[in-house]
């Protein structure tokens, strides 16, 4: 009898020990306290219960989370209650007034047959018309069943039936609640297993009957389906069928837990599953908000473990049910896979997996990292990863650019490091989840440490190797021809102009490579060989180069100067190495025309540089340069220079040319 979603309003505290009361068969909720069905969400940073939703067995208070519902009180039997009570109740010792159906209750006390086939008493005919496969308990006196059955006289007469009432018969066996050839034909009987039944008048309602309803003499036919067994002394059955190899934590009391589950009757019977609401039920362990045969079934458990918790009712919903879904006196089984455990006083856990030899540097709040992960929840489940977006996750830490338990766990690496961090909800995503993340869920990041860095960080210079005269060193204004390795912190090497067989060739202080390799350059003797490493802030910054290099990448130059040709002064871009001729002008307008085309001055200079007599900037295009002098002495830009545009930087200090 499946309905709606289980409501959310919490089921009654249930009285151990609770006995049933004949004939009486309901439905209801599953193993919860205040949640929807077995799914609540999750409460505080631990996960908690779900407020709100009215239903279930409090109809009417919705919006008033965590409280107990009270229990009906049962009403006295009436006339019309005995009438549809079934034929084979006996209740001794109590003379009410004479409706028919109340003489068959209360008839026989003869001492019990064996069963036809399976005793001695031949007159108690017992047919097995289905037993199942699998049989690990049978009915023995005391034990309190629940049974549907279908009463009938030999001609096929029906006088009675439990599937009228759409409920099944509950009652002790062996303790004088049925008549005797009832009693004894449920003994031995599996749950799940039908049995016709003959019984003999002698041991049913005899010579007299019921006036009106059983004929004096009358042989009665039962046909019964067994639903459910259990006795006042079981407790709660676990059974573990999955186990996984490893196990570093069980389920203790307060513990959070995030399970699976399937809820069946012990005939098999679905009547509730997280798994078709696609959602896990959330909810602490110990503390009351379970039923107490699920609070005691799931503690010990492993994530990654299933079992099968057995629950008779009076560790589960007793006598009355739940007043929807499951009925009273109902012995509950939950196939059970536990996902995820935490305790909301839980810290994060770090495990190194790997921890380079050479650790120079550990990070700190403050510094920014690049790093590789895996994100998965704790049976596995992968939800996110930086691998397979083929990109690290850049971020600072201890500043709350992640959440709490990522920024506590990434500080103390060193570069090149592998940890693992299983971060508790309260420190993750908490009971909300995020995206594909559910809430209350505990997070596991493996993790790879690429590279990191802090934005005071200067570059860092390595010298392994200088030669015996070191005496002249690069300065601004330089050109220089060297070989490098590029790589990134992690060794990745991204260029080499030794794998291209030719040097790099830059002016220094030109602007012609990044910042930090221009600092690096500095200072340097032909034949040096040393390590730069240069942060991003000086590299290429978050933006990196596509596909070359990554956004906040620290990168690693490994470099030999080969040659260094000396600058010119700053701010020059061609010096006389002589005393410069008075007669300047003169010299270079060689038709004495009293002007200076571009051709003119072009052949002039590379003559003077030819000479020896001048000198260009080394590492920029001569043509270019003598352009740009010839422009800045073009005052009026007409194309040629007459001798009262021309001047000498002493005579024009905004002008370098000359």
């Amino acid at each position: 009898m499946m309905g709606p979603p289980w409501s959310r309003q919490p089921p009654a505290k249930l009285r151990a020990g609770s006995q049933g009361r004949a004939g009486q068969g309901a439905a209801g909720p599953p193993s919860a306290r205040g949640q929807a069905g077995l799914l609540p969400s999750s409460g505080g940073r631990g996960g908690g219960r779900q407020r709100g939703a009215g239903g279930g067995c409090c109809p009417g208070r919705a919006g008033r989370p965590f409280h107990v519902c009270k229990r009906r009180r049962t009403p006295r039997p009436t006339r019309a209650a005995f009438l549809a009570a079934p034929m084979a109740f006996r209740a001794r010792g109590w003379r009410p007034p004479p409706p028919p159906l109340l003489l068959l209750l209360l008839w026989v006390t003869g001492q019990g047959a064996p069963v036809a086939g399976l005793g001695s008493d031949a007159e108690l005919q017992i047919e097995r018309r289905f037993v199942p496969d699998e049989c690990p308990r049978t009915v023995r006196s005391g034990d309190f069943v629940r049974y549907h059955y279908v009463g009938t006289f030999p001609d096929g007469q029906k006088f009675d039936s439990s599937y009228d009432r759409d409920s099944t018969f509950n009652v002790f066996v062996g303790k004088g609640q049925l008549i005797a050839g009832m009693d004894q034909a449920l003994v031995g009987m599996c749950v799940n297993e039908r049995r016709f039944v003959k019984i003999p008048p002698r041991l049913a309602y005899g010579s007299e009957g019921v006036s009106g309803v059983i004929p004096p003499n009358s042989v009665l036919h039962f046909d019964v389906l067994l639903m459910d067994i259990w006795n006042s002394e079981d407790q709660v059955q676990i059974h573990t069928y999955f186990k996984p190899p490893s196990c570093p934590r069980t389920i203790q009391v307060s513990d959070f837990v995030r399970y699976h589950y399937n809820g069946t009757f012990l005939d098999g019977t679905l009547f509730d599953s997280s798994h078709n609401r696609m959602k896990t039920y959330d909810t602490y362990v110990g503390i009351g908000w379970l039923i107490p045969g699920m609070d005691k079934g799931l503690l010990g458990m492993c994530v990654g473990e299933k079992r099968i918790i057995t629950i008779p009712p009076f560790l589960a919903y007793g006598e009355d049910g739940d007043g929807k879904d499951i009925p009273g006196q109902a012995s509950l089984v939950f196939d059970v896979a536990l996902l995820d455990l935490h305790n909301p006083k839980d810290s994060i856990s770090i495990e190194n997996k790997v921890v380079p030899k050479s650790c120079e540097r550990i990070s700190q709040s403050g510094d920014f990292l690049r790093y590789h992960y895996n994100g998965t929840l704790l049976d596995g489940t992968l939800f996110d990863s930086s691998y397979s977006r083929n990109r690290t996750f850049d971020t600072y830490i201890g500043q709350g650019y992640v959440i709490p338990g990522m920024d506590e766990g990434l500080l103390g690496v060193c570069i090149g490091e592998k940890r693992r961090i299983v971060v508790p909800p309260h420190l993750g995503y908490g009971e909300e989840g995020r995206g594909n993340i559910p809430g209350s869920a505990v997070l596991v990041f493996d993790i790879h440490v690429i590279d990191f860095h802090n934005p005071s960080d200067s570059i860092s210079i390595t010298s392994h190797y200088k030669p015996p005269d070191c005496s002249v060193l690069s300065k601004k204004g330089d050109y220089l021809k060297y070989h490098y390795n590029a790589s990134l912190l992690d060794g990745t090497l991204l260029d080499s102009t030794w794998n291209l067989g030719k040097t790099y060739n830059i002016v220094l202080g030109s602007g012609q490579v990044v910042l930090g390799m221009d600092m690096g350059l500095r200072e340097m003797c032909v034949g040096e060989k040393r390590t730069v490493i240069i942060p991003p802030h000086l590299g290429y910054g978050e933006a990196g180069v596509d596909g070359e290099v990554p956004g906040s990448a620290v990168l690693v130059f490994d470099i030999e100067l080969l040659e260094l040709v000396a600058g010119l002064p700053e701010g020059y871009m061609f010096i006389w190495n002589g005393e410069v001729s008075p007669n300047l002008f003169e010299e270079i307008d060689k038709d004495g025309n009293g002007e200076v085309l571009l051709e003119e001055f072009s052949e002039y200079i590379h003559a003077q540089v030819a000479s020896g007599k001048g000198k260009l900037a080394p590492g920029f295009d001569a043509e270019l340069i003598v352009k740009n002098m010839f422009t800045n002495q073009d005052r009026n830009g007409d194309g040629k220079v007459i001798a009262e545009e021309f001047k000498l930087k002493d005579q024009e200090a905004k002008h370098d040319e000359l």
